[in-house]
């Protein structure tokens, strides 16, 4: 289905009840809606949520926003991290977020609450800090609140050209890499999903312009303190990509923020582990008071 939200165009998925609970769910860099297992989104509907998901701009299905004064190419995104230059960027994680908050309007939810990952974390961050009124909780996941652009970690998320079986070769890489050893996943069942992202639509010259956003966003550390909308952290111990201290950091400057550090938990949401992922959204949502009508 698509919709259209800030201006652009968004490719989305829905289950559960239409007057459940509302949830989104927000994806990291690169990574599609199909990429959500579907022991998390069913489980979910399951526990009476309205369930919504899509593609960021520039993944999958969802509208590419090129621009012809920002550069894509793998090689120049590394040289602008090694030489500390300003970041040229086609949009911002503002804009991001923003694409939330239109996704809302376009469903008509005026409030929800807001899971995300990676840089679907970061977004749910500034979610929280600027748009709160349309938040009625935040869960940030396997996330940092600094800004990166360390060429080390620039240089393991830039997307090169690729053709179907390198990128399919590539998902098997990054679960050995990144995955969740305590929750794997059969190298059979991560070429099935790599195969059918890549019919979907894999574009290496969109995932740059949102590494760009990530490299480009500011500090956020300061602003954590103000937030008021309820939060939880969760993080895997085994997370290889982000360090389990950068979420401890993110809970610890939210005042009142819960905190799950997961044993086996590395930077993958996979099939096995979305159980225990949905019995957390659950409990913490139960558990919230004077929770506002779907």
């Amino acid at each position: 289905m698509q919709i259209t939200a800030n201006g652009i165009k968004l490719d989305i998925e829905t289950f559960g009840p239409a007057d459940g609970i509302p949830l989104i769910l927000i994806r990291g860099l690169g990574s599609q809606l199909i990429h959500w297992p579907s022991e998390l989104t069913h489980g979910l509907a399951a526990r009476g949520y309205r369930v919504v998901i899509f593609d960021n701009r520039d993944v999958g299905q969802s509208e590419r926003c090129p621009d012809p004064d920002v550069p894509t190419k793998a090689e120049a995104l590394l040289d602008i991290a090694q030489s500390a230059a300003t970041v040229p960027t086609a949009y911002a994680l503002a804009d991001m977020a923003r694409d939330v908050t239109g996704l809302m309007d376009a469903l008509d939810i005026k409030t929800a609450h807001i899971f995300g990952i990676s840089m679907g974390g970061m977004i749910t961050q500034l979610l929280a800090i600027h748009h709160a009124k349309r938040l009625r909780s935040a869960s940030m996941v396997m996330t940092s609140a600094r800004p990166e652009n360390d060429p080390r970690t620039v240089r393991e998320l830039l997307a090169y050209p690729t053709d179907q079986a390198d990128y399919v070769e590539g998902w098997v890489q990054e679960h050995a890499q990144n995955g969740s050893p305590g929750y794997p996943m059969t190298e059979a069942e991560i070429r099935d999903q790599a195969e059918i992202a890549w019919s979907r639509g894999v574009d290496a010259e969109g995932i740059n312009r949102q590494l760009l956003a990530i490299m480009a966003a500011s500090d956020r550390r300061p602003d954590l303190p103000s937030i008021t909308v309820p939060c939880q952290v969760i993080h895997g111990t085994d997370d290889a990509l982000i360090p389990l201290d950068l979420g401890a950091e993110i809970a610890g400057l939210i005042p009142g923020c819960h905190y799950h550090a997961i044993d086996g938990m590395g930077h993958i949401i996979t099939p096995a582990l979305a159980p225990l992922i949905v019995g957390l959204i659950d409990d913490f949502i139960s558990g919230l008071s004077n929770q506002a009508p779907p």
